[in-house]
């Protein structure tokens, strides 16, 4: 009996001991983890870029939803950091997605810059919404084109193209 509990203790102690691998200090690994995350996110215009707000009380149905979202601009709080939304009314409008292309076609012109912080919250909000509608697809996969009444196709965009980095 004295035997086994002399084993006993003596596996107990080895098993305490560990491997022999010794703590380290934080190790570093490069930078932070890139690329975009999952989950839906209307983006709205700072003044340091374009910043992604998550939407956690809706769910998107479609992408003439995730349109009409932004379009009511950031909530109280997000306004108070700071976020605005510099996309203007559109308009009559309709947004149809298949794969990695979304199309937004516009009844009237397009009221803003192609390459400006109002485009990309349009463009990054849609492919967020793309993927979030078609789980295979990938946000940054996404291409965005705007097809304004009586004038030449925009895009296509990818929210890579709107984002500081």
């Amino acid at each position: 009996m004295r035997v086994r509990r002399g084993w006993a203790l003596g596996a107990l102690g080895l098993a305490l001991a560990g491997c022999g691998v010794q703590p380290t200090g934080p190790v570093e690994a490069g930078g932070p983890a890139g690329g975009l995350t999952r989950g839906m996110r209307l983006y709205f215009a700072s003044d340091g870029g374009l910043r992604a707000v998550p939407l956690l009380d809706r769910e998107i149905t479609s992408l003439n939803a995730a349109v009409k979202l932004l379009a009511q601009g950031p909530p109280p709080a997000e306004r108070r950091d700071g976020l605005t939304s510099l996309l203007q009314e559109l308009g009559g409008y309709t947004v149809t997605g298949a794969g990695t292309r979304v199309t937004v076609r516009l009844e009237h012109s397009y009221p803003a810059d192609g390459r400006g912080q109002a485009t990309g919250q349009l463009v990054c909000t849609l492919a967020r919404a793309q993927s979030v509608l078609e789980p295979a697809v990938r946000a940054e996969d996404v291409r965005v084109t705007l097809r304004p009444a009586g004038e030449p196709a925009m895009g296509p965009y990818r929210c890579a193209d709107f984002l500081a980095g």
